[in-house]
């Protein structure tokens, strides 16, 4: 691929339930449908696993060579895509509190790259909101971007989009696009969803790509869906409707060249990702 090609991208949007066959089998069905359409790049949502009781997630947390994980890279090589499978609960062997994890396997089923959940939920927003998933999970501690047949992929979760640091972190070390795998809550995605998308893509003049859940959920409130493609002028491409479904959209990296060549905040900015004042010549 070079640097001019084009190429569609699907962000999965779902509702998840505690049955987890249910809910693979409908990640199977859209990533075939996805491959069918042409998309090079699937993203899936976040816990699009399974999502229920707090008591059972234990019993629901996978290892990353579990049998769910080995079904989503079959299902990534059938469709010859690059899958982002939003996230789901890891166990280690080690009894901890599992992690947040989302895999990206590459087109042949290979697996490309890990990230765990950096920023947890723990918010109390009375008669709104009350989640704190630091009791049930680990924070995990590295930023990371993979490299995939279709560029530079930055990975975050759900409540990372809160944290514009990350997101330049990632542009920084030379992500394209960035895949933000949610289950963001209706009371605060309705009020913040889209404008913090647009935001960290106009910010960091990337592509950013967001599944969300949508719906009535069995383990807290309801989620807001919205799931939204979004270029790095931070125009909203594809937006799903108020159900499950796949939305696409094109990616145009010589658009995003002229973007960034055009308006280089990035080549401008001062602060390293470190936090460091750059030294700029005068003139």
């Amino acid at each position: 691929m070079t640097g001019s090609d084009r190429f569609l991208v699907g962000c999965a949007q779902m509702r998840v339930t505690r049955d987890k066959r249910r809910n693979l089998a409908v990640a199977e069905r859209m990533i075939a449908d996805a491959a069918r359409a042409g998309v090079r790049l699937v993203v899936l949502p976040e816990m699009f696993l399974w999502r229920g009781p707090e008591q059972d997630i234990a019993a629901a947390a996978e290892a990353l060579d579990g049998p769910s994980a080995t079904r989503l890279a079959e299902a990534a090589a059938r469709g010859g895509v690059t899958l982002v499978a939003g996230s789901f609960y890891k166990r280690d062997g080690s009894g901890a509190r599992p992690f947040n994890t989302t895999v990206v396997f590459g087109p042949d089923g290979r697996r490309l790259g890990v990230y765990r959940k950096i920023h947890l939920f723990d918010v109390s927003i009375p008669d709104r909101v009350e989640i704190r998933e630091s009791a049930r999970m680990r924070a995990g501690a590295e930023v990371v971007c993979v490299d995939t047949e279709v560029g530079r992929v930055g990975l975050t979760i759900c409540y990372d989009l809160r944290f514009p640091e990350l997101y330049r972190r990632l542009a920084f070390d030379g992500a394209t696009l960035v895949c933000v795998p949610s289950a963001f809550t209706h009371a605060t995605g309705a009020a913040h969803w889209e404008v913090l998308l647009r935001a960290r893509a106009v910010e960091n003049q990337l592509y950013v790509l967001a599944p969300n859940q949508v719906g009535p959920t069995v383990d807290g409130p309801p989620v807001w869906g919205g799931t939204s493609i979004v270029d790095p002028w931070g125009a909203v491409l594809a937006r799903a409707s108020d159900t499950e479904g796949l939305v696409t959209a094109e990616i145009d990296p010589a658009y995003q060249a002229g973007v960034r060549a055009g308006l280089p905040c990035l080549e401008h900015a001062r602060l390293s990702p470190g936090g460091e004042v750059k030294s700029r010549a005068a003139g």
